[in-house]
């Protein structure tokens, strides 16, 4: 067993709106429909768009060091100067 809560296809639709504010609140759900679990109700994961300066900070203290000399010979190295002719066989 997952621990989860479970709630049923007929809760799921009588209780819709608590439902989804628990989900909206990071709540995850098993539903079961005749006794059989047959999906989870879970929250989307939102990506963020700001990144506040201090974690910033931090994350950059720890980043690997660029050396801007070997930047262009790294790229080069990774990326295929050749275009691909997509008529050649």
């Amino acid at each position: 067993m997952s621990g989860l809560p479970e709630i049923t296809q007929r809760d799921l639709r009588m209780r819709s709106r608590e439902i989804m504010d628990a989900v909206q609140g990071g709540q995850i759900f098993i539903v079961t429909r005749d006794g059989h679990r047959i999906g989870e109700l879970v929250p989307l994961r939102r990506r963020r768009r700001f990144v506040p300066r201090a974690e910033f900070a931090a994350m950059s203290r720890t980043a690997p060091e660029v050396s801007l000399d070997d930047y262009p010979a790294d790229q080069d190295a990774l990326v295929d100067q050749e275009p691909d002719d997509p008529y050649a066989r």
